[in-house]
């Protein structure tokens, strides 16, 4: 029962995320579950965050 009251606040304190923040969730998801890094990981986020 204590966890279902946590993940209440922590539902409660949440901020709405802009376009533009959702785009960079959305792409660095991406980009770690396809294990990138470095510059390879650069190249994908600015063509990832160009497409949408």
């Amino acid at each position: 029962m204590a966890q279902g009251l946590g993940a209440e606040k922590a539902a409660a304190g949440e901020k709405k995320l802009t376009p533009q923040q959702e785009k960079m969730s959305f792409c660095s998801k991406d980009a770690k579950a396809k294990g990138m890094k470095g510059e390879e990981r650069k190249k994908f986020m600015s063509e990832c965050l160009r497409k949408k």
